[in-house]
């Protein structure tokens, strides 16, 4: 019709609608796949410029046989790993202290003063061998500490739980049964069957060796299996593993070790401007091998183990890299330690009538102990930079969570990562090189 005519000819010659621009936040638009493709591009391009960079003024400075100098002064002398042979000991005297407790041979009162010096000897005992033993490296002296920690750990858990059995089963006034711990294979192809363990049937060798190896800090009498062991799996994980074990020390000796011999002039000058620039360019290679580190560890090394061991919980990491605040990231980054501390840390401090905020600070104050510990026994000097770095957490939780909210919070978190580890590795080198090498620096100069 007439009507219609104009109507049809202004669609037709209309090119123009009420609209936002994408990049507006009104406009609902999320598909940035192609700008996210140009930022990987452009890591990859400018990282390509540092290696090359690094391999004109270097060389290739890759050792294999440096990596073993690293764990063994002497060939003929590992004390890392008899250290950590001797921590049977402490396992097996965890275990007999329960079996006495549970047929009553010993006290409530009596178990708990052994449990705590039992506990005491796996932080001192370690400790002080690393500081005494000449031949131990810093790094054999790392290894060593970690597997203490995590049995202490372990051990403190295994002790609660075991204790919560005995209170639950006097509160009950009867007889749990006896059972085995440890999962019995039924048939030939892998798939096997688990009894269900109730309190005393625990305490035995398979059963305590059992959580001892099963990536978790928090014992259970009944842990979730897997069905099977996916083979595959298994050998995915092992290949990363060994992968990025050989990418991380390359890194790190082609990379790192460089950049921070040539940061010591600046601090011996104190020239701010160029101490910071050192830090700055120490960040990149730290916090990409960090990035490694954390897939190497929580990925690919716990759910091999996992998946050795049948182990059903694989929630070893959540989703920290989208943390807003601080308190975010270090309950989500490491979930077996965020649940240790919640289980038997935390919720006991509240239940005694702790409020909240003291109890988080007890929270920080110990990982920040443990902090200091796993770093300042093995390199047997004593500066409290990783405990004060811990500490200062608790004043940066709290202005990102009152100031910064959203994508700033979590560009505030990356940012705490980025640069606060490189301020900790170039303190405690800097001190390790003055202690151990400046008098023949100096002599050196003189």
């Amino acid at each position: 019709t007439g009507v219609d005519c104009p109507q049809k000819k202004k669609k037709l010659f209309s090119c123009h609608k009420l609209q936002e621009s994408l990049l507006s936040s009104n406009s609902g638009y999320s598909n940035y796949r192609g700008i996210l493709n140009w930022c990987v591009v452009m890591l990859v391009l400018s990282n390509a410029r540092l290696v090359l960079e690094n391999l004109i003024k270097y060389g290739i400075l890759v050792d294999p046989i440096q990596i073993i100098s690293l764990f063994l002064k002497d060939p003929y002398s590992w004390p890392a790993l008899c250290l950590i042979i001797v921590s049977n000991v402490f396992i097996m005297a965890a275990l007999y202290i329960e079996r006495k407790l549970s047929v009553g041979t010993i006290s409530e009162c009596t178990g708990t003063f052994l449990h705590c010096i039992n506990l005491a000897a796996l932080l001192f005992v370690p400790a002080a061998t690393v500081l005494s033993v000449s031949s131990m490296t810093p790094v054999g002296g790392v290894m060593a500490l970690g597997v203490f920690t995590v049995l202490f750990l372990k051990l403190y858990s295994y002790r609660d739980v075991n204790k919560w059995c005995r209170e639950s089963r006097r509160a009950k006034a009867r007889t749990l049964s006896r059972s085995h711990s440890c999962p019995s294979v039924h048939k030939a192809n892998g798939t096997a069957g688990y009894t269900h363990v109730s309190y005393p049937g625990n305490l035995t060798h398979r059963d305590i060796y059992y959580f001892i190896f099963v990536p978790t800090l928090c014992y259970e009498l009944n842990f979730p299996r897997s069905p099977r062991i996916r083979k595959r799996f298994l050998l995915r994980r092992l290949l990363e593993m060994l992968f990025l074990m050989q990418l991380m020390i390359g890194l790190i000796q082609q990379w790192m070790v460089p950049t921070i011999q040539n940061s010591m002039k600046p601090f011996q000058d104190m020239d701010l401007s160029r101490i910071v620039e050192r830090l700055l360019k120490l960040a990149v290679p730290n916090h990409f091998i960090w990035l490694i580190f954390f897939y190497w560890y929580f990925h690919s090394s716990m759910n091999f183990v996992a998946e050795l061991m049948q182990f059903g919980d694989r929630e070893f990491y959540r989703d920290w890299w989208n943390s807003e605040t601080i308190p975010y990231f270090w309950s989500n980054w490491n979930i077996p330690v965020h649940k240790w501390c919640l289980r038997h840390f935390y919720k006991p401090m509240l239940v005694k009538g702790v409020n909240k905020f003291t109890a988080q600070l007890a929270v920080f104050f110990m990982s920040a102990f443990f902090h200091e510990y796993l770093v300042s026994v093995p390199l047997k000097m004593f500066r409290l930079w990783a405990f004060l770095g811990m500490m200062a957490q608790i004043p940066l939780a709290y202005f990102v969570g009152r100031f910064l909210r959203g994508n700033y919070g979590n560009a505030a978190v990356w940012m705490s990562l980025i640069i606060g580890q490189p301020i900790a590795v170039l303190m405690y080198f800097h001190d390790y090189y003055v202690l151990h090498y400046g008098n023949a620096a100096e002599g050196v100069a003189a």
